[in-house]
Formats: structure tokens, C-alpha cells, sequence
């Protein structure tokens, strides 16, 4: 599913208005579109005499409020619109619009100071449904005064409410409520889903999701190419490897996961678990040498190897670590290695002499907080897997400013960096080096538990290791992560464990590569 900023769909509107396509009739299909929504979401308003409140704002998003209103009054329903300001401020096409409302003698009443606001809730108590089509997606600023007083009448009336094109007072862009939103059981979007609208807290005050196509021009389809999508099950599924009858291990790729401490083993074994459940040929399980018998019994399916140790804290080898890579696919390095300088030097070799693609997490992604311009000269393709403290210490912003921003994050430390990052979380993103981003449906809150992000950098790891290019490995790594958390969380999200999804994994990518 393709998704757009806010300008991006203004671009689009704007183009296709100067193509030949009259302003007024993309709202009417818009409008159009949003009814069938609303009457598929709320069957009792086919019936007349069901009573319908529609609440506008002066701008276009009233507009297409106004069109929803004169739809329903044609078929019999009860309709009121409570404008949020004065009819002799209603302009353009939006007045347009009005107009036809009222020449149906259509109710409608001004909401222009507290006093209004009793009548405000007597009608949205009263209706059967409530469209909220006060502001839509060039809202900016933080809601106050008579909006938000309305937006909290809204929420509270018990009515299902319908958001036209996004709920009002939700940023367009980063999913994040301007002081207070509209909660919405559905949300009739025009064109193409936002940004906003798929990631948290975006996606619940949305509600159920509908795309209502309005008929953009192809020009102008043309001239504001895709930059970002949600990533789908029918996404993953085209990404699956493919196995021939006479396939065999070594063409299912090999790799290299360099993890682990003294008090951090698991980490390590659910990295191994995770490239080997996500289909890699072989597994070298590499780890401190004074570990190896618990390395060695943790994860039978896996080779294991060493590098030397002091306490349980590898040393920097290049030359064995040059035995280690040879031969190889692709190499995970970070679950549980430490931050100490020679895990820190490991880091900057494996990125600087080796052409393998390298998935960095955990502590690897630490250690390049303090200095990511390895990053820029690596030899390799680099797939990074931060959640949003490690993105914070690597784009040298605190968690609160990546979380407000986290597509933009994303988009712009891959870009900068050469690199494909996976900044992990609720609606996971994935950016690639040239600014496409994906934003993940899968996975649920049962995944907030230790180990998870070990067995992801695994996952991706072994997609890596069959040759799947960067973008798609993080992508099929993410879904398939999610997916099969969701599984495995079937009977009950709390205490979901890092092993039950690495366990998961098998029947998560089987479902997906079902015919």
C-alpha cells in the first residue's frame, strides 16, 4: 500500500486540479467515496429517519463534509451539520458545496462560542453516526479553543465516528496527535493513506482504514514518484526464497554471527536460532573461547568457533577473524559482544575489510553511536537494527525526537550513511539508502520482551545470507519477525518469549509462501 505526506498529497491534488479536474469534483468523489464508508461501517444509517451529525470546519475537509451531508439527506437521513465558524467564512469549493447542502434545506447551526458547545452535544449525543470533518491533513499546530472542546464532544458521545481523510487534530505525517484528536472507529482517506495513519498512536485513532480513489491524474502520478509503502503480508510473500527439488545446503548461503559475552550467551544462541529458522543454509555460531562449551550445547543445528578472550570478553584477532569470514555469506555481529575496545576494533574491521553484507545490532550499534563513519567507507552492504535509544545515540538525538520523527529519522541517517536501517518498535520502519521507506503492519505488544531484537538481526542475517539484497532481507526479516510473534502470541500476548517467535519463524514463512 503506497503512502503519502501531507504535501505530497497536496502535490497531487494541486496537479491533477491543473491537469483539466475541477477542484469541486474531487471533492464530490471524495465525499462520495466517504459515504459508502460510512454506510458499510454503520448499516443503520440505510434506513431512513437515522439521524447523522456532521461536524465541519471552514476549509475543505468541510467541504467534503458538506458533500457526505447533501449524500445523506437524499437518502433519507436525519442530517445536521455544526459548522465550527461562520457560514460568510466558508469559501470556494467548500462553499460550493454548502450552497448544495442548504438548497436541500439542510440543518445546519454556527459553533463560534462556548454556548454553542451544549447544542453541540445534544446532536452528536442524538445521532446514530458522527462525521468529523473539522480539519484535515494540513493541520500543523496544536488544537485549542472551540475545535478542541468539539474533538472532546466527539469522543465522548458514543456515537461510531467516522474521520474524513484523517481524523481532525492527528498529524498527517507522524501519526501524533496537535494537543488532542478525534478517535475515530473508521477513517475514509482520499487518494492514499498518509503516513501518519500507520503508525502508532495514528493507526488506533484512526480506526478501520479506507482508501477512497478519486481519480488523480496519471501526470501527476507520474511527477511525485512513491518514496514510502506499507508493508503487507502479499509485500513479504513475493520476497520468500524460492527452493528448487535438488537444492541443498550450500546454495542456501552460510553465515557468520559473532555475538555473545560472559552473562549474555542466549543472545547469541537466539541469533542463531533466528538465521537458521529464517531458512540459511549453515550457521557459525562465533563467540568468547572460554564460553564454547556453553555455545557448543545451546544451539545444536549450529556450527560453533571462537575468538580469543579475556573474562569473557572477545579480543580483537584480525587474523583469525579473517579465517572466519572466508568463505561465508553474510555476518551478524552486536548480541551481547560488549562495547569495549576490542569488540569496538572488531567492528570496524569486519566493516572495513570485508565485502560481506553485515547486520549490525545491539552493541555494535553502540559503539558506532560514539563514531558512525565506518558506515560511509564499509566495504559491505550494512543492514543496522536500532531501537529508538540506540537510533538516538547513533543519529545523536534523545529517544523522545526520534520517536516524533521516525520515518524522517530513519529516511535520513540511511541516506547519509549508505546504509539499510531497521529502526525497530511498534509499526517497525525500514529505510533504504535512497529514501524509500517501508512501515511494517505485523507484530503485537507481547514483543516487548528480551531477546526479541536477537532474533530479528539473526532472521535478517540468514535472508541476507540467500542472497536476498539488503532492502528486501530487512523487509522479510521484519514481517516475517511480526508474523511470526502474532502467531505465536494466538493464546495470549503476555509472556510471548524470543524463543517462541525464533520457533514461530518456520510456519510464519510457510504461511506466507503458501499457494
Amino acid at each position: 500500500m503506497r503512502l503519502v505526506t501531507a504535501d505530497e498529497m497536496r502535490t497531487l491534488d494541486r496537479l491533477t486540479i491543473e491537469g483539466g479536474t475541477p477542484g469541486h469534483v474531487l471533492m464530490e468523489r471524495a465525499g462520495q467515496g466517504a459515504t459508502e464508508v460510512l454506510l458499510q461501517c454503520v448499516p443503520r444509517l440505510r434506513r431512513r429517519g437515522s439521524r447523522a451529525l456532521v461536524v465541519a470546519g471552514k476549509g475543505n475537509n468541510g467541504g467534503d463534509g458538506f458533500v457526505m451531508a447533501r449524500l445523506l439527506k437524499k437518502r433519507g437521513v436525519r442530517v445536521e451539520v455544526a459548522l465550527l465558524g461562520r457560514e460568510a467564512d466558508v469559501a470556494g469549493d467548500a462553499l460550493r458545496n454548502l450552497r448544495a447542502y442548504k438548497k436541500l434545506r439542510g440543518a445546519l447551526f454556527e459553533v463560534t462560542e462556548d454556548a454553542a458547545l451544549t447544542r453541540l452535544s445534544t446532536a452528536a449525543t442524538a445521532a446514530d453516526a458522527v462525521i468529523d470533518a473539522i480539519f484535515g491533513t494540513g493541520l500543523k499546530n496544536a488544537v485549542r479553543g472551540l475545535p478542541a472542546a468539539a474533538i472532546e464532544i466527539i469522543n465522548a458521545c458514543g456515537a461510531p465516528v467516522l474521520a474524513v481523510d484523517v481524523p481532525s487534530g492527528l498529524d498527517a505525517d507522524n501519526g501524533r496527535p496537535l494537543g488532542t484528536s478525534v478517535q475515530a472507529e473508521a477513517t475514509a482517506t482520499f487518494g492514499f493513506a498518509k503516513l501518519g495513519q500507520v503508525q502508532h498512536p495514528g493507526v488506533r485513532l484512526c480506526g478501520a482504514l479506507a482508501v477512497v480513489d478519486i481519480g488523480l491524474a496519471d501526470a501527476a502520478l507520474d511527477a511525485v514518484p512513491p518514496r514510502a509503502a506499507l508493508l503487507t503480508a502479499t509485500d513479504a510473500a513475493r520476497l520468500v526464497p524460492r527452493r528448487e527439488p535438488e537444492t541443498h545446503k550450500g546454495d542456501c548461503g552460510h553465515v557468520l554471527i559473532i555475538a555473545g559475552s560472559f552473562g549474555h550467551t542466549g543472545a547469541a544462541q537466539l541469533a542463531a536460532r533466528g538465521a537458521g529458522r529464517a531458512g540459511a543454509g549453515l550457521v557459525t555460531l562465533v563467540g568468547p573461547a572460554s564460553l564454547y562449551p556453553v555455545y557448543a550445547a545451546g544451539v545444536r543445528e549450529a556450527m560453533t568457533a571462537t575468538l580469543p578472550d579475556d573474562d569473557g570478553l572477545l579480543r580483537f584477532d584480525p587474523a583469525r577473524l579473517a579465517d572466519l569470514t572466508a568463505g561465508k555469506s553474510a555476518v551478524v555481529i552486536g548480541p551481547g559482544i560488549g562495547t569495549h575496545a576490542d569488540a569496538a576494533a572488531t567492528v570496524r574491521w569486519l566493516l572495513q575489510e570485508t565485502a560481506l553484507p553485515i547486520v549490525l545490532d545491539a552493541d555494535a550499534l553502540t559503539i558506532l553511536g560514539r563514531d558512525p563513519s565506518p558506515l560511509r567507507a564499509a566495504a559491505g552492504r550494512t543492514v543496522l537494527t536500532p531501537h529508538p535509544g540506540e537510533m538516538g545515540r547513533l543519529s545523536g538525538a534523545d529517544t523522545a525526537s526520534v520517536q516524533a520523527d521516525r520515518v524522517g529519522t530513519a529516511r535520513r541517517f540511511a541516506a547519509a550513511h549508505a546504509c539499510t536501517l531497521v529502526l525497530k518498535g511498534a509499526r517497525t520502519v525500514i529505510a533504504e539508502a535512497g529514501g524509500f521507506v517501508w512501515i511494517n503492519s505485523s507484530g503485537n505488544p507481547g514483543m516487548a520482551s528480551g531477546g526479541m531484537g536477537d532474533v530479528l538481526a539473526g532472521a535478517v542475517g540468514g535472508l541476507l545470507a540467500q542472497r536476498l539484497p539488503p532492502a528486501e532481507a530487512a523487509c522479510l526479516g521484519v514481517y516475517l519477525h511480526g508474523l511470526a510473534a502474532d502467531r505465536a502470541a494466538a493464546d495470549g500476548e503476555i509472556g510471548l518469549l524470543a524463543g517462541d517467535v525464533a520457533d514461530a519463524l518456520r510456519p510464519a514463512m510457510a504461511s506466507l509462501d503458501a499457494p
